[in-house]
């Protein structure tokens, strides 16, 4: 099982509604819009890197009002 946190930068004032529909995507465990940076942080899972990339660019980021994505994979060292 691979884990990443996606960092998520929107269009102003679509934080939240990017949010709640990405929380509806399957692989993804939480979506929480927040301040600072980045506007929305999403924890992803699934099988393999290349399923990760496949939900990141496949379906996170053609959610409408998305200007960027930074995808962290979680390590355990």
């Amino acid at each position: 099982m691979v884990q990443a946190y996606i960092l998520i930068q929107t269009e102003v004032g679509k934080a939240s509604t990017v949010a709640d529909v990405i929380a509806k995507i399957p692989g993804v465990i939480q979506a929480e819009d927040v301040t600072g940076p980045y506007d929305v942080i999403v924890r992803a899972q699934s099988d393999t890197v290349d399923e990760l990339g496949r939900l990141v660019v496949a379906k996170v980021q053609q959610v409408d009002g998305i200007t960027r994505t930074l995808t962290c994979p979680v390590v355990h060292l």
